[in-house]
């Protein structure tokens, strides 16, 4: 198939694509994809909106992001491949939270140019949001893999191979969902719904106040404050959330602030204060980044306030 050129993006602040990769090549959803392809990110997804297979293909150059697509494209794939790893987003105040806490500071110095990573679509977010519930990341990626499998569609182009998660329209339509039990089928289902009818554009949660767009999809079945946070965040990239219903981000700040197991909501929400107006982004390196020292919380570790 044919590459067309889908555009540049520009990077404001400090990027590293292989950053990117590297947390790829590690996170359960995608780990088994094989994102790096020739020194940059590939893969395929229903693009949002016309939900037609499309492949793509990242490079980085300096402060900018060239996107290629398997096919000549019709709407702003540069757009969302930015909204994907978090580069239409300014990435400068990360040298401000930097200076007002050590701990962040020491995250951003351990991944320099790392940014969240966020599911290929917002509904691809929300389909992992219900498949993970009251199951592990290790079992809920095997089956979203089986759907993709079987449901999804492989995209060739320049010699490559991925294969897209499959379209809103097809999982509606589908009379079983492969490994996934009924009541998981159901609300799926309902996201599905919600996907066409535009309830989880990306654009639109974006534009709301977060806890305007939290509660919207909270009302969709089978979302709780968990799954409503995961969508938002890693969804659609909204970058100044801190997600509190994500038990295992509790616990790493914990970890790493010294915070006891009784701390409440407002010990956290002191913590992550010092974390606008990146919030979102400086959760996903408390997760994501590897070798973290558990560090005290006290008035050098707060930071210079």
């Amino acid at each position: 198939m044919t590459v067309g050129d889908a555009g540049t993006v520009r990077v404001r602040g400090p990027y590293d694509l292989g950053q990117t990769l590297e947390f790829l090549e590690d996170w359960p959803p995608t780990a088994r994809a094989a994102p790096r392809a020739a020194g940059g990110l590939r893969f395929a997804y229903c693009v949002p909106g016309e939900w037609t297979p499309t492949g793509v293909h990242v490079t980085q150059t300096g402060q900018r992001l060239r996107v290629t697509a398997s096919r000549p494209v019709t709407r702003d794939l540069a757009g969302d491949v930015a909204r994907i790893l978090s580069a239409d987003v300014d990435g400068t105040p990360l040298a401000g939270i930097a200076e007002r806490d050590d701990i962040a500071a020491d995250l951003i110095s351990r991944a320099p140019g790392r940014r969240p990573v966020c599911f290929w679509s917002t509904w691809e977010a929300a389909c992992w949001a219900v498949l993970v519930q009251r199951t592990s990341m290790r079992s809920a990626s095997a089956v979203k893999e089986r759907i993709t499998r079987e449901l999804g569609s492989q995209v060739h182009w320049d010699g490559h191979r991925a294969a897209a998660f499959p379209a809103p329209d097809v999982v509606a339509a589908a009379p079983s969902l492969p490994g996934v039990p009924g009541v998981k089928v159901s609300r799926i289902r309902a996201l599905a719904h919600a996907a066409l009818d535009g309830t989880l554009d990306a654009e639109a949660l974006r534009a709301a106040p977060p806890g305007e767009a939290l509660a919207l999809l909270r009302r969709l079945p089978g979302v709780g404050p968990f799954s409503a946070g995961l969508i938002l965040v890693r969804g659609a990239g909204t970058p100044d959330v801190f997600p509190d219903a994500e038990p295992r981000l509790l616990a790493a700040v914990r970890g790493l602030y010294g915070l006891p197991e009784s701390a409440e909501a407002a010990d956290y929400a002191r913590i992550a204060d010092h974390w606008r107006p990146l919030r979102s982004w400086v959760s996903f390196l408390v997760r994501s980044v590897p070798g973290q020292p558990h560090r005290a919380w006290d008035a050098g570790a707060a930071g210079r306030r």
